[in-house]
């Protein structure tokens, strides 16, 4: 299932510049876009979209009215986009997955996009429908002349080393030749979630989560591993978390 996507942003060409991006990005379908906050607030509400860009700054009604004016059960995923750093705590407020700042580059926006993805399946409606069909089952891994096969069942936490990866896994550590992000994108959200730019863990990994003053988080794993999460994560981890511990419970 495709993540549905509507722009809001006054500028036709910033508009633009995430149609040309999401373009290039199979997994998501721009379903509408709009220029002013006033339309905006219409077309989310007939969309029901999964996913908005949405400008902070717009004339008249801004993107944060926007938002704000939706019952939180039509808020869709959100991904802010400002020429300014004043914001933030109205993001983490509204619940927004990240906030990028422009001109936003290409890693970043990819970034954004990657934790839409990881957000989708516990933010949609329909859980069972959330894209995990392609989602790998093992790593291939060069040691010396050999191939080796990691299952991704075994794997415990993935921190980024370089253009390339570390998988940890039954205390053993194997180097993927791919970027962080790339594995990022194939595994299952329901199991799998990136709590940091250079480290993805397996949920039920997760021992323990404190939050920190700033809103990052610090997580204990079960085999003792100490990791630091994002602030910009936790919306989609804390969300993920709960589902896991749901399912569990049932």
């Amino acid at each position: 299932m495709n993540i549905r996507v509507v722009i809001v942003d006054d500028e036709p060409l910033a508009r633009l510049a995430v149609k040309v991006r999401l373009a290039q990005r199979g997994a998501f379908e721009l379903v509408g876009e709009f220029g002013d906050g006033d339309s905006a607030y219409q077309g989310i509400v007939t969309l029901n979209p999964d996913l908005a860009f949405v400008d902070v700054e717009m004339p008249g009604k801004s993107g944060l009215d926007v938002l704000a004016a939706l019952p939180p059960a039509q808020r869709p995923m959100t991904i802010l986009l400002t020429a300014y750093e004043g914001f933030a705590l109205q993001a983490f407020e509204l619940a927004a997955i990240d906030y990028l700042l422009k001109p936003v580059d290409d890693e970043r926006f990819d970034e954004a996009l990657e934790r839409a993805q990881q957000a989708f399946p516990y933010r949609c409606q329909s859980r069972a429908a959330a894209p995990v069909a392609m989602a790998m089952r093992s790593f291939s891994v060069r040691v010396g002349s050999r191939t080796v096969l990691v299952p991704v069942a075994d794997v415990e936490r993935i921190e980024a080393d370089g253009d390339y990866a570390s998988l940890h896994a039954k205390g053993k550590s194997w180097l993927v030749r791919e970027r962080l992000q790339n594995l990022a994108m194939q595994l299952d959200p329901r199991q799998f979630h990136r709590v940091h730019r250079s480290s993805i863990v397996r949920l039920d990994t997760i021992a323990e989560l404190r939050s920190l003053t700033n809103r990052d988080a610090m997580l204990r794993l079960r085999d003792g591993t100490v990791l630091r999460a994002s602030r910009s994560y936790m919306p989609a981890l804390t969300e993920a978390l709960q589902q896991l511990k749901t399912n569990t419970d049932s």
